[in-house]
């Protein structure tokens, strides 16, 4: 019996027995961290993933090739490409920096056979991308989502809908297309079949035939789940409806204060997810007949006051994503945590008028009473300690949690919010992301270590005017040991302290830095040279001057990032690239 132990634990303990049971297991491991993990092991290990990983996110395009994209994941059925820096959304970073798909696509359609899926976010498109990979890829791909991209047209568009009769997914949303005409979505409808779910929210395509919504409607019924289109009058659209019996989801269109037309409209019975646009109070009756089965709303179009919205969301008892504007108020945020137990994310962005008005009392109420919450976004025209304090208490579910101290309000009723940092951090230490923007002195040194010793789990920070000064900065790399992207606008530093940072932090891959003390020909940066790591300066004429100063000159915006790639060479005139080292093979 004991020889026989022996020899079971000498086979267990093989290295064939390890290899064919690691073969059994790793095709199961989905979680990609846990894949990223597996594949530093050994070499085999990293042959295994490679060959069995199903879907791979590129967070920089230039981080890479797309060769070696083909050679690591031969067999990939979903790829996101991820192209300019986030910052290009809020005109940060120059329109033509870069982000091509061509040599993407190119891969795409010459040697990855098994992609299914793709997401472009971020990217320049050509129509000639589009006609490449629609005429060698077009019957294969399932889910084509051109995000916040440009440099297309409706011609593109027109080639999806002749060569994609499988797509099961187009998404478009927010994306700057040149409209020619509407006849894309006619081919679309012609052709498809199993479309399931259709984006083209926040685009100019406004010459659609809504003749041919009405088709896809009636080819997808069954299938078609999912629409969110750009601005309409929904009366146009009762048909389209009553085809769509299995819509869930339905964004877009635009009410126009007459009551009166929409006596008619019925939406579909499994609707749970709407975005309502210039919805004003006497169109809000529209919508109660299913509002208690609504878990999704987007309010952010919509033209409803504080009253408006505490009217439509105590009526939404199983609302778990809410995106509105600041015009909710206090007042809302209070009704919010009263009828709404069951919220996961919330985002409150900045109205355009000087009707808003969120602070503290509202946070609070928040807080208490949405303890599922999962994200926050906010933005505030007041804050305490006491309400971080609140956060850190109630919401340990929080996995993502942005603030932003507008500057509506002179005077803020508490500054510095050290400790209201602190008690956040220390309480959702399940925390991945933040966003900390305040003012001159919303956050000191001392909070900034703070975040450092307490941001254990955080992998994406924004930081916007926090810290005093290149201790504070010095102090917070330290910490932060799973940190990978960092964005910092307005606060300061010197280079030597954004060299001593990088240097430190060892899990940095991505770094936006715009606002800092800068050095003559910019000289002092070089001390963060290393292997693999790209750095390239944007002119401050791209980024409109200082922050909160416009006219004020400013230094050139940094961004910094891993590639295997090497040095870029599609450089436009406003950004210069830094390379003191040449990237090792």
């Amino acid at each position: 019996m004991e020889e026989d132990l022996k020899a079971c634990r000498l086979e267990t303990n093989s290295p064939e027995f390890t290899d064919t049971v690691f073969n059994c297991v790793v095709p199961y491991i989905h979680d990609r961290r846990d894949r990223s993990s597996v594949s530093l092991v050994c070499r085999k290990w990293c042959e295994l993933d490679g060959v069995t990983r199903k879907h791979v996110t590129v967070a920089t395009c230039y981080s890479t090739t797309p060769f070696r994209l083909r050679q690591r994941f031969p067999l990939l059925e979903s790829l996101t490409l991820k192209g300019k820096p986030r910052a290009a959304m809020f005109d940060l970073i120059p329109e033509d920096w870069g982000g091509f798909v061509a040599p993407w696509v190119r891969e795409i359609a010459s040697s990855l056979n098994c992609l299914r899926a793709i997401h472009f976010r971020r990217m320049i498109v050509r129509d000639s991308d589009i006609d490449l990979l629609t005429r060698t890829r077009g019957h294969e791909i399932r889910v084509l989502k051109l995000d916040l991209c440009s440099g297309f047209s409706t011609d593109g568009l027109l080639q999806i809908g002749k060569l994609c009769h499988n797509l099961k997914t187009l998404y478009l949303q927010e994306s700057l297309i040149a409209e020619k005409d509407g006849d894309w979505l006619h081919e679309l409808a012609l052709n498809n079949k199993v479309l399931e779910s259709l984006n083209f929210y926040m685009t100019d395509l406004v010459k659609f035939s809504f003749k041919d919504l009405e088709l896809i409607a009636k080819n997808c019924s069954e299938s078609l789940t999912s629409v969110k289109i750009s601005e309409c009058d929904l009366t146009d659209l009762v048909e389209f409806f009553n085809h769509v019996v299995n819509l869930q989801e339905f964004g877009g269109g635009a009410f126009t204060n007459q009551p009166e037309k929409y006596t008619g409209l019925k939406f579909p019975p499994d609707l749970r997810c709407m975005a309502l646009n210039y919805m004003s109070r006497p169109e809000i009756p529209i919508v109660l007949p299913f509002a208690s089965r609504l878990t999704k709303l987007d309010l952010l179009y919509a033209l409803l006051d504080t009253e408006d919205h505490c009217f439509l969301v105590q009526r939404c008892p199983n609302l778990e994503v809410l995106d509105t504007r600041d015009a909710i108020r206090d007042r809302g945020l209070q009704v919010l945590s009263q009828f709404c137990k069951k919220l996961r994310r919330v985002k409150i962005e900045r109205g355009d008028d000087e009707e808003g008005f969120v602070s503290q009392t509202g946070l609070i109420s928040l807080a208490q009473g949405c303890l599922e919450l999962e994200c926050l976004h906010v933005n505030l025209t007041d804050i305490t300690n006491e309400a971080l304090e609140s956060v850190g208490t109630h919401l340990k579910k929080l996995y993502d949690f942005r603030m932003i101290l507008l500057d509506k309000e002179e005077r803020i009723t508490e500054l510095p919010l050290d400790n209201g940092i602190r008690a956040l951090l220390s309480g959702c230490n399940r925390l991945e992301r933040l966003g900390v923007y305040l003012r001159p002195g919303g956050l000191t040194d001392v909070g900034l270590g703070y975040i450092g010793q307490y941001a254990q789990n955080v992998r994406y920070m924004l930081l916007g005017f926090t810290g005093e000064s290149d201790a504070g900065l010095v102090e917070l790399s330290k910490g932060c040991p799973k940190l990978q992207k960092l964005e910092v606008r307005g606060c300061g530093f010197s280079e030597q302290a954004l060299c001593t940072f990088v240097l430190n932090v060892a899990s940095l891959r991505y770094l936006w830095i715009q606002g800092y003390r800068v050095s003559e020909n910019c000289s002092g940066i070089l001390a963060m040279a290393r292997p693999f790591w790209n750095m390239e300066l944007i002119s401050s004429e791209v980024n409109g001057g200082a922050p909160g100063n416009p006219d004020q000159q400013q230094p050139p915006s940094l961004l910094a990032y891993y590639s295997l790639a090497g040095q870029r060479t599609d450089f436009p005139e406003t950004v210069l690239p830094l390379h003191p080292l040449v990237n090792r093979r």
